[in-house]
């Protein structure tokens, strides 16, 4: 699966100092191990529906990260996925008619566009789930075989052979339920329930027990398992089969919502280990939930702010991505029109002040906000300097600012591209 167009992101000089974030599983600030290269993989979407504002902020949350290891020298490996088969996706495209493999084409085109305008970097791999079962079957074969996976017989009217992984046969010290999540028996049973879980399967061993292989049902999409039988993939070991792939085990940062902390990442997490007793990730890192009108905005809810209809409705993409990157990565927060409209302001004023400066002055510029990123990726600290900085005149900076120029405003625009993703410079 193809990914989007990369943008060209500008060389700025400096180094930034080393990056302190917030890691989920530990409960506390890390510090990434990095020689000379880092690896990410982000959860990516089920493409039933088009690309709302929770998604955009976890996306460009990871792409600040990506950002800062660019620009500290850093090679960087980075996959994402897309969920194309699921429960959700099909179920959709029942109720509208539309057949499941169009839906999820469509979508994924417009999530495509939507990043493009929004300045992301596009993934090194973009994979989708139906392109990776040929590497799932064997992985789930192996589960089966070392007794980490089990099959549950067929009840009211179900057929038999679906698989589960063992939660309690795959515990090690590397990996056990909560291991990741820290989270207590009860806590996990209610995400469990409410994130795509079924606890009530009869003749599961842990009512917590993730599906691993659906056996063919009619009226389903499905595919050659082999020892396992016609069917297709659950939703975790999607993501670790194809992490395992195309990163190294483990690798620098498993990222996404903290909705999917748990079951999602928990059982990634899990089934890799199981797999090769490796960790998946060093890292957990999770973006908090964005609200509309005092609710979560989820595609369930139906209260979405999408990118695309902004960007139809003639509002500017990188408007948007400011109003983004002007909330913590890991705070929960409401999208509202006042935010936009700041942003919009915010943004008129950086790119006024552009035009006005030197290139002396927009090397400082850099020096300010590498600081800020560092600490746990704190952009709104970022654009508070990029705010004083575009409120400054030469007489209050106590600069000569009179050699400002065309050298100057490239290089204002190349540092607030290449640290932040906003791009100054009207496009096309």
């Amino acid at each position: 699966m193809h990914a989007w167009s990369a943008p060209t992101i500008p060389s700025v000089p400096g180094t930034p100092p080393p990056l302190r974030i917030f890691d989920s599983s530990t409960r506390g600030l890390a510090a990434p191990a990095t020689d000379g290269r880092a690896s990410l993989y982000v959860c990516g979407i089920t493409p039933y529906d088009a690309t709302h504002m929770g998604h955009a902020a976890t996306y460009v949350a990871f792409d600040l990260l990506h950002r800062f290891w660019l620009d500290a020298g850093l090679e960087v490996d980075y996959v994402q996925n897309v969920t194309d088969v699921d429960d959700p996706l099909l179920e959709r495209a029942t109720a509208t008619g539309v057949d499941w493999r169009d839906l999820a084409a469509g979508q994924t085109d417009l999530f495509r566009g939507d990043m493009e305008a929004l300045n992301t970097i596009p993934p090194r791999h973009y994979v989708g789930a139906v392109e990776s079962v040929p590497w799932i079957v064997p992985v789930v074969e192996q589960l089966l075989e070392s007794g980490q996976a089990y099959r549950v017989p067929g009840t009211g009217g179900e057929p038999d052979g679906d698989v589960y992984f063992d939660s309690d046969a795959a515990a090690s010290p590397t990996w056990s339920l909560g291991s990741v999540s820290g989270y207590d028996r009860e806590t996990m049973a209610g995400f469990f329930a409410e994130r795509g879980g079924d606890p009530d399967r009869p003749g599961k061993r842990n009512t917590l027990d993730p599906l691993l292989w659906r056996v063919r049902r009619d009226g389903e999409p499905s595919w050659d398992g082999g020892l396992l039988g016609e069917g297709r993939p659950g939703w975790h070991i999607e993501c670790s089969v194809i992490a395992r792939r195309f990163l190294p085990a483990p690798f620098t940062v498993q990222g996404g919502g903290s909705d999917l902390i748990f079951p999602h990442h928990e059982f990634s997490a899990g089934h890799a280990t199981a797999s090769d007793g490796k960790p998946l990730a060093e890292h957990y890192v999770h973006t908090g939930m964005v609200g509309l009108d005092g609710e979560k905005m989820s595609k369930s809810l139906g209260n979405l702010v999408l990118v695309s209809k902004l960007r139809g409705a003639g509002e500017d993409p990188m408007a948007v991505r400011a109003v983004l990157v002007g909330q913590h990565y890991r705070t929960d927060w409401e999208w509202t029109p006042a935010l936009l409209e700041q942003a919009k302001t915010r943004l008129a004023a950086w790119r006024r002040r552009a035009t006005t400066t030197t290139v002396e002055r927009a090397a400082e510029l850099a020096t300010a906000l590498r600081p800020r990123l560092a600490d746990d990726l704190d952009s709104p600290a970022a654009l508070l300097a990029l705010d004083a900085w575009a409120a400054e005149t030469a007489e209050a900076s106590g600069r000569d600012d009179t050699g400002a120029g065309s050298d100057g405003e490239a290089a204002a625009h190349a540092v607030i591209d290449a640290l932040l993703g906003i791009r100054l410079a009207p496009t096309a």
